[in-house]
């Protein structure tokens, strides 16, 4: 039995015909910033521990899948109207928990991730509810993957990790599960919304320059500056990478497919399951550049090394796979260049500033040739 809805909080779904334009709203960039203050959190615990690799991926699975729920929501209804803003800034809250509670997820008796869990998946509930009852199945889905993690903060060992593993499992095939029919989803707003949390995330690839360079407590001399501007090089390599044109052209392949269902599937394939190990990489990378520009002359720890190189190559092989989901050409050329930045692994125990520099010229020269070839096609 559906009972009545108070009309103050009901919302009609009107779905944004693709020519007309859907921006981002400020209070969605807002709201991604805590998202990302969540990524920062990563990228520090990461660095600290480089052992902690399976908890940040079990972790950033959890996340990754609640952003990009909230994502599909607030693109099939705007948050234009009082109610619909308060209930964003309310997961605003449920989100900064998570990103305090990231560094004792796995501590015993670690409840804080739970609870904001509980705090996002509920406001998300209930801003599909605002507009139809339709997604009360993946709300269920959410909810238990919830539970799960609250369980496992009470667990130890291998039921904790197992526990969690469930957890991201029940939410990754929730698709499946309650079907992908019924998400209008635009283009121009999937693709302008997942551009800013990557443009943000290389942000703070930035920020973590500057960390790691306090973090070394040298002077500012000739060498730090120059490792850190070829850590600024690295990351600007990977925007070059992401937005010289992928984005727009990702947005085009979407508009072409009418079809509701199919486009939904791109969408998941190509900007849920492909963006997980952009995302990723750049939290690597960030640590692994923390590590380097903090002592550039010594030898990096086998986990800094492996950040660094596997970070740029998780990078990489995402964009490879989102441009081969949305049938753009040359992610061959993306998965090779990956591969061969894992080549510099051996390099770091040598010199932190030879295995960045080699990477950092290897992501350079692999797109001035991507780019050449572009030229060189017929228009």
């Amino acid at each position: 039995m559906k009972f009545p809805l108070p009309q103050w909080f009901t919302e009609r779904v009107d779905p944004v015909p693709d020519h007309e334009e859907l921006r981002v709203s400020t209070i969605e960039l807002f709201f991604d910033l805590v998202f990302v203050f969540t990524a920062t959190q990563l990228t520090v615990l990461l660095a600290a521990d480089f052992g902690s690799l399976p908890q940040v991926l079990l972790m950033f699975g959890v996340i990754w899948w609640m952003f990009a729920s909230y994502a599909w929501v607030t693109n099939a209804v705007p948050p234009l109207r009082v109610a619909r803003r308060f209930f964003m800034l309310l997961a605003m809250a449920g989100w900064l928990i998570i990103a305090l509670a990231v560094p004792g997820a796995f501590a015993e008796k670690g409840t804080g991730f739970a609870i904001g869990l509980f705090v996002i998946v509920v406001v998300h509930g209930l801003m599909y509810l605002q507009s139809t009852w339709r997604f009360l199945r993946m709300f269920t889905t959410n909810l238990t993957g919830a539970v799960l993690i609250l369980l496992a903060a009470q667990a130890d060992g291998g039921l904790k990790y197992a526990l969690w593993a469930a957890a991201l499992l029940v939410m990754w095939i929730s698709p499946y599960l309650t079907g992908q029919e019924g998400f209008p989803l635009h283009p121009g707003h999937v693709a302008e919304r997942h551009g800013l949390v990557v443009i943000i995330a290389l942000g703070e690839s930035v920020v973590a320059i500057a960390v790691g360079i306090g973090n070394g407590h040298g002077p500012l001399d000739a060498p730090t500056i120059g490792t850190a501007l070829i850590g600024l090089a690295l990351s600007a390599s990977l925007w070059w990478a992401y937005f010289h044109a992928d984005l727009e052209r990702a947005e085009q392949a979407l508009v072409v497919v009418t079809e509701q269902v199919r486009r939904t599937r791109l969408v998941l394939f190509g900007f849920f399951y492909a963006h997980m190990p952009i995302l990723l990489g750049i939290i690597a990378v960030s640590a692994g550049v923390k590590k380097a520009v903090a002592h550039p002359g010594d030898p990096l720890s086998i986990g800094a090394r492996l950040a660094l190189a596997g970070g740029v190559a998780a990078f990489l092989l995402g964009s490879a796979a989102f441009r081969a989901i949305l049938g753009l050409p040359g992610g061959r050329a993306r998965a090779l260049t990956g591969l061969l930045a894992l080549v510099t692994i051996p390099v770091g125990g040598v010199s932190a500033v030879l295995q960045l520099g080699l990477v950092a010229v290897l992501l350079a020269v692999a797109l001035a040739v991507e780019e050449r070839a572009d030229r060189l096609q017929p228009v």
